[in-house]
């Protein structure tokens, strides 16, 4: 379940201090591996990680977002340090215009000596990377009273977003997947995993509802669990909904110049 390498993990960062690491295959089981879940989370399911991506440490900030876009809509405004916090109050068509116009600007930028692009993780995707090698609750263990020192929820948060980062890491290295903000993903939302999952997003004709996924500052402890997943509509903008961002290689890359 965990990945295979046991070499430092490449990753590289962007203008904003965010990294980005890489997730390399493997294999995990999705869902309800403890019993204890929502029957949404059900039936467990194997899925296989066939393709490397690189996810977000954290997500996307205030600052970042502005920057692309040239407004903040989030809520939580203030202070000095509120560039540094998630973007949120977004909804699906907010966030596709984002990585449109983020793409269009990385074009031809370079990381790691490739050219890629920017796009939501999928649902089986965002999972693996939250698991982390793990198949408890979370993966730092199944005891709630831990969830204070690796995630911003309902009975830590003060009533508001905090500043990204200042939680205890996976074992993977990503930030906040258990709570501060809901994580959109690029999956349509169905009602359980009977048809199982594969690595890529699932794509449901005439289905306006999408996968959030980590749980928010408002949510109680059983919504940050790895396996925990809700949906929001597209068009929904909530104050607990922001995004983390995958950047991947382009098939075909760019002639080398001398």
């Amino acid at each position: 379940m965990s990945m295979a390498s046991s070499l430092p993990t490449p990753f590289f960062s962007d203008a904003y201090g965010s990294s980005y690491r890489l997730v390399e295959p493997g294999t995990f089981q999705m869902g309800d591996v403890t019993g204890k879940g929502n029957p949404n989370e059900q039936p467990a399911c194997v899925v296989d990680i066939t393709q490397p991506f690189f996810l977000g440490e954290r997500n996307v900030t205030q600052a970042f977002w502005h920057d692309v876009m040239g407004e903040n809509p989030s809520k939580f405004q203030e202070g000095w340090s509120a560039g540094l916090r998630p973007v949120e109050n977004i909804n699906m068509d907010d966030v596709s215009l984002f990585l449109d116009r983020l793409n269009q600007r990385d074009s031809e930028v370079m990381y790691l000596g490739l050219v890629g692009r920017w796009r939501l993780p999928s649902e089986s995707e965002w999972e693996y990377a939250s698991r982390a090698g793990t198949q408890g609750r979370w993966s730092f263990g199944n005891k709630d009273v831990e969830l204070d020192e690796h995630g911003w929820h309902a009975g830590n948060s003060g009533g508001t977003t905090r500043e990204v980062g200042l939680k205890k890491a996976n074992p993977w290295g990503f930030f906040d997947m258990n709570g501060l903000v809901q994580e959109w993903c690029a999956d349509h939302w169905v009602k359980s995993y009977a048809d199982g999952r594969l690595q890529s997003p699932l794509v449901v004709n005439d289905v306006r509802k999408y996968v959030v996924r980590g749980g928010a500052w408002f949510t109680e402890s059983d919504s940050t669990r790895c396996g925990a997943r809700s949906f929001a509509d597209r068009d929904k903008r909530s104050d607990g909904l922001g995004l983390r961002l995958v950047w991947e290689p382009l098939d075909n890359q760019p002639a080398p110049t001398n």
